[in-house]
């Protein structure tokens, strides 16, 4: 489980970094210590948290290129809402609400919370 602020090496020529609120690498994908500087796995989870500042435009961007990238699952968190929008692939969204249970799947087994114990 990695925080934000780490940078994930998701292409080259040009450099392109990948700066997630929080990302999920499962442990059998890693083959060597995290590098000091950027990582070079995609991760298998992203997490963004939308802020009040962020636009659609911006946060489909996010989306499209953490699929784009290899990102198994993208959840985007907005508060203000109190939901969570699940992107499987760019097509594939479910959009869960304050009672719907968010589950990592076959990304992340046995994990699973209700959306609204996120903003409590």
């Amino acid at each position: 489980m990695y925080a934000a602020g780490t940078g994930f090496l998701i292409g080259r020529d040009p450099d392109t970094v990948l700066a997630p609120d929080c990302a999920f690498i499962v442990q059998d994908r890693l083959r060597k210590p995290p590098s000091k500087t950027y990582g070079e796995v995609v991760p298998d989870l992203v997490v963004e948290v939308v802020s009040p500042h962020d636009t659609a435009e911006e946060v489909a961007a996010k989306v499209r290129e953490r699929i784009e990238a290899g990102v198994r699952l993208v959840w985007v968190v907005y508060p203000g809402m109190r939901a969570v929008p699940v992107h499987r692939t760019a097509r594939e969204i479910r959009l869960l609400r304050e009672d719907d249970e968010l589950t990592g799947g076959e990304v992340v087994p046995g994990f699973e919370v209700a959306v609204g114990e996120l903003f409590e």
